[in-house]
């Protein structure tokens, strides 16, 4: 895992926040050398990154990219859903 994309409508405001969660809670799984970006959903796109984090509400605006890349969170701000389902893409 070298990359992960958070997006949202605009790439500013809440895939910012999913951004400096995920780097939190990567920090606290001991995982390091992982780039994290934050980005508008027009930016997904199969290859730009290994995982893709988007709120439930975006979903299916990311229907290209394959599922085992894809990490749909129904609380954006609930860092324990964060981590179960990083913790399942990464190991």
């Amino acid at each position: 895992m070298k990359k992960i994309m958070c997006a949202c409508g605009s790439g500013l405001g809440s895939s910012l926040m999913v951004e400096i969660n995920i780097q939190d809670v990567l920090k606290k799984m001991g995982v390091e050398g992982v780039q994290v970006e934050h980005t508008t959903v027009s930016d997904v796109k199969p290859g730009a990154a290994d995982l893709f984090v988007v709120g439930r509400d975006l979903a299916d605006f990311i229907k290209g990219v394959p599922a085992e890349q894809v990490v749909v969170l129904n609380n954006i701000v609930d860092k324990g859903e964060l981590e179960e389902k990083l913790r399942e893409k990464i190991g």
